[in-house]
């Protein structure tokens, strides 16, 4: 099967190197796609530097600026279906989502349209240097995302996905507009909606290794309001056979 993995990256130049080493060591042969923002810490030139020394194994789509998270991951996405990819990744560059679940995530695509790892299933665990403030704020935002929109998953905001090719072309990524951390609801709940098959993988997910999160408080409070807006665009969508 042929993976790529999309990285949407911002200031990971301390990151990347050891995150597609890891990648390219598991038994996948997966491509890696970096959808860069314009980072000045040089994480895109760490990208260029990758590429050459892996052809064909790694791409950079340089975008020049910080343009957020969503149009990022669509961007990559597309890329990616146009590169004739079979499988699509998304996940962190930063190690809080750790490349050593994929193998058993990608093979789970035989029985599934879209594997989620999360944090919410038994057997899934968040990283003890978490505080407990930002433990409630995640866990709410989780509870506040699923029972305003009806979803199932129990990691509604979960970031680390795999889909397949066909599954992602098909749901339509015209249709999916926000561009903050509330992406990863309105793509849970577009795929819900349109009767896909999903699992919930258990992961650990651990705390950024180098860095800070991207993550503002006033980043966090937006994306709630928006599940709104996500709720009111895509509740009249229905899985094809029953159109």
């Amino acid at each position: 099967m042929r993976v790529t993995v999309v990285l949407p990256t911002y200031n990971e130049s301390r990151n990347l190197r050891q995150m597609a080493e890891a990648l390219w060591a598991l038994p996948l042969g997966l491509d890696i796609l970096v959808v860069d923002d314009g980072s000045p810490d040089g994480t895109g030139a760490i990208a260029e530097t990758l590429a050459a020394e892996r052809p064909g194994r790694l791409k950079l789509l340089q975008r020049g600026a910080k343009l957020g998270l969503g149009t990022a991951y669509i961007a990559g996405f597309q890329h990616a279906l146009d590169s004739g990819a079979e499988a699509v990744v998304q996940m962190d560059a930063d190690f809080s989502h750790s490349p050593e679940y994929l193998p058993e995530m990608i093979e789970a695509l035989t029985k599934y349209d879209v594997v989620v790892g999360s944090r919410y299933v038994p057997g899934g665990r968040l990283d003890p240097r978490w505080g407990q403030g930002r433990v409630w704020l995640s866990a709410w935002a989780n509870v506040y995302a699923r029972t305003l929109l009806g979803i199932r998953v129990h990691d509604a905001t979960a970031g680390y996905k795999v889909w397949r090719a066909d599954a992602l072309r098909d749901l339509g990524l015209e249709r999916i507009r926000s561009n903050g951390y509330v992406f990863q609801v309105e793509m849970a709940y577009v795929a819900e909606r349109l009767g896909y098959r999903i699992l919930e993988y258990p992961i650990y997910f651990e705390d950024r290794r180098i860095g800070q999160s991207k993550m503002s408080l006033g980043v966090k409070f937006e994306s709630a309001w928006r599940v709104w807006q996500v709720g009111l665009r895509h509740r009249g969508l229905k899985p094809r056979d029953q159109v």
